[in-house]
């Protein structure tokens, strides 16, 4: 077991999942430990912003609050925050032509894994399947990212 590729399909799969196991068969990792690393390196991360998604967005909502006092006690413009950039766009399309499942599933995959976590907690946080539906996601993804890796391109 070669525990440098391993660790390094793990750290790469926490923060962008959707890359990682095509880092497997360059390393010489079988098909079955590239997934397993890339599923559990994006679980953990999926897990720690899942559940910590309310204090990352308090955390956001005080540091805009605080940089817009500064700016008010200093006289200056306060900008307006854009509403709808490419990005809100995209996840708006998504929730409302995929719903629950589609974000629960893609989020995590084509954004970062914290960003799309906290996009799930975002929208469905208070539903007690949300995160077992990201588990399911990732391993659905990560078969098939494997897959593609080793099959396809590899």
């Amino acid at each position: 077991m070669n525990w440098a590729a391993l660790s390094s399909v793990f750290f790469v799969a926490t923060f962008k999942f959707m890359f990682a196991p095509f880092a497997g068969p360059h390393v010489g990792l079988p098909f079955y430990e590239t997934f397993f690393a890339a599923f559990l390196g994006g679980s953990l991360s999926s897990a720690i912003f899942y559940f910590a998604s309310d204090f990352f967005m308090e955390w956001s909502h005080n540091r805009r609050v605080e940089k817009n006092n500064l700016l008010d006690q200093q006289g200056l413009p306060v900008p307006n925050k854009k509403k709808f950039t490419k990005t809100n766009r995209m996840v708006i399309r998504l929730k409302m032509k995929f719903g629950k499942y589609g974000i629960c599933f893609w989020a995590p995959f084509f954004f970062s894994i914290p960003f799309g976590s906290i996009i799930v907690a975002k929208f469905y946080g208070k539903l007690n399947e949300t995160y077992p539906l990201i588990l399911l996601g990732m391993a659905i993804n990560a078969t098939i990212t494997t897959f593609l890796a080793y099959v396809v391109f590899g």
